[in-house]
């Protein structure tokens, strides 16, 4: 053999694998960097949305119980200057100038000071039990101002409840613009505590509430040691009020950790909320992914590379499916929402109507819902709702049947396969259902809560139906001479049809009653 074949170079295929060889990890390297990059921004961008939902939900709390208390001395201070007012019985006084908001479990009282401080109308008390607060810095201060309207109070410790709370009140004037005294309401910080339990902070999250001035009058997790303590020196709190953003991360100067700050003034009141959350447990999740693919990467473990991608699309494509979904769902009720009604409706048939494969709809829709919102309360009429909810997936039960709810208190029900008599049916059973409706907790009985329904069918009706839409139409319509008709029935929108059968016998025409109790009247 040739010596100089010992030092032949090496074939360019062996020189295609070594610069693979060195690319492959500088890829994988860049490829890791670059996903490691893209889950902590996304561990962060969860953050920012979870701080400023928690944000929101308490700033529109507090805001809400807040503006409650204030309309309360607001009445009371205009109550006080009622014709007859001094001619009434202590116990009328009292109901007079007290409304039904002091009796809210975390309000406290209400108290009507004179110009010295006396106590002279007390909400929880008849007569009035002895105190004086001249003392305290809220009657002083509207003794000296008249123009301060509602003063918030740094925390104190009640001197007839004996638990700490702050005092919202307002400056009596007498006739002649003097000075005459306050009214103010008490609210106990356990109303605080409570509110912040409930959310999700991580073991080292915090929420807190200040005054314009600096002073800390509620924290959560609660220490007696945080509260009432002027953090006005603070950075993280000049940040508060000087930086224009609603966001930072900053160091602690209770505890020395980093966290991440979101915080907003509470409506126009001069109290600040913060949500802060702990950058390390922000970042937590993120870590422990990111040494779990450095060590995969160091040891070459390229099939587990895979393995985590794979795992990372199925999260996301749950996720996904999870959003659509939700897309398709009502929040209050869980029923299927509008979308999910047209998506279905334009399903249930592409050409003409087949007589042989009829279908039904009833649009349903709750009478005097406005007069039960107004007269109880949003909270209240969400309850009617959800009830009806049940009320509505309880009168149906082949898979094939969809209920929805298409908008306020309006829903609707698709029946396939369905004729107009066995529509009608269903309608009695809904209104036998809603007529065991009831709200305990507000003192609807059952009964008092109706409906009217409209009744479309495509078997009677498909010489007027062209599109889908056509059938929701002609059921909208009919429920509106359900509602003329008196309410509390069910009308189709056929002009004619044979008899049907109920449990009291045979009944005649479009329009059925049902129920006699009272609905709630409108307004």
């Amino acid at each position: 053999m040739h010596p100089s074949a010992c030092h032949a170079p090496a074939p360019p295929a062996s020189r295609h694998w070594s610069l693979l060889g060195i690319l492959a990890p500088l890829g994988m390297l860049l490829i890791c960097a670059l996903m490691l990059y893209d889950m902590r921004s996304d561990a962060w961008d969860k953050a920012t949305q979870t701080s400023r939902n928690l944000l929101q939900v308490i700033e529109r709390d507090v805001a809400r119980n807040i503006e409650i208390i204030d309309l309360s001395l607001r009445a009371g201070i205009d109550n006080l200057s009622a014709p007859g007012l001094s001619e009434l019985t202590p116990e009328m006084r009292q109901l007079v100038l007290f409304d039904r908001a002091t009796n809210a479990s975390d309000m406290g009282l209400m108290l009507v000071l004179n110009e010295k401080g006396d106590v002279i109308f007390d909400s929880h008390a008849v007569p009035a039990r002895t105190l004086n607060n001249a003392d305290r810095d809220y009657f002083r201060a509207h003794a000296a101002d008249a123009n301060l309207g509602l003063v918030i109070s740094r925390p104190v410790f009640s001197r007839l409840l004996k638990v700490p709370i702050i005092v919202l009140s307002r400056r009596i004037n007498k006739p002649d613009g003097r000075f005459g005294g306050i009214v103010s309401a008490s609210l106990k910080l356990s109303y605080f505590s409570r509110l912040f339990a409930n959310l999700g902070l991580g073991a080292q999250g915090a929420i807190n509430l200040y005054l314009r001035d600096g002073t800390r009058f509620m924290r959560y997790p609660y220490a007696a040691t945080d509260i009432d303590v002027d953090v006005s020196g603070a950075e993280t709190f000049r940040r508060f009020i000087e930086d224009g953003d609603s966001t930072f991360v900053g160091v602690s100067p209770r505890d020395g950790r980093r966290r991440f700050y979101t915080y907003t003034w509470v409506g126009s009141l001069p109290l600040l909320l913060n949500v802060a959350l702990s950058v390390d447990e922000i970042e937590a999740e993120w870590r422990v992914k990111a040494r779990v693919i450095g060590l995969m990467v160091l040891c070459g473990l390229t099939m587990g590379l895979s393995v985590l991608f794979g795992r990372e699309l199925r999260q996301r494509a749950r996720m996904q499916a999870e959003l659509a979904r939700l897309s398709l769902t009502d929040v209050l009720t869980g029923l299927a929402n509008r979308r999910r009604f047209e998506e279905e409706m334009a399903l249930s048939w592409s050409g003409p109507v087949d007589p042989a494969r009829p279908h039904a709809l009833l649009v349903i829709d709750v009478d005097h819902f406005k007069a039960i919102n107004d007269r109880y309360g949003h909270a209240t009429g969400d309850g009617v709702l959800q009830g009806l909810a049940s009320c509505l997936t309880a009168s149906v039960h082949r898979p094939g049947d969809l209920v929805c709810r298409v908008g306020g208190e309006e829903f609707v029900m698709l029946l396939p396969e369905t004729d107009e008599a066995g529509a009608w049916r269903i309608a009695d059973k809904i209104h036998a259902e809603v007529s065991r409706l009831g709200v305990a907790a507000a003192g609807i009985a059952p009964g008092a809560i109706t409906v009217s329904i409209g009744l479309a069918g495509t078997r009677s009706l498909a010489d007027q139906l062209t599109r889908p839409c056509e059938l929701y139409r002609l059921a909208d319509i009919a429920l509106y001479e359900a509602k003329a008709a008196g309410r509390n029935r069910t009308h189709a929108a056929a002009a004619s049809r044979s008899p049907r059968m109920d449990p009291q016998g045979p009944v005649q025409g479009t329009d059925v009653t049902w129920g006699s109790a009272e609905a709630p009247q409108a307004r």
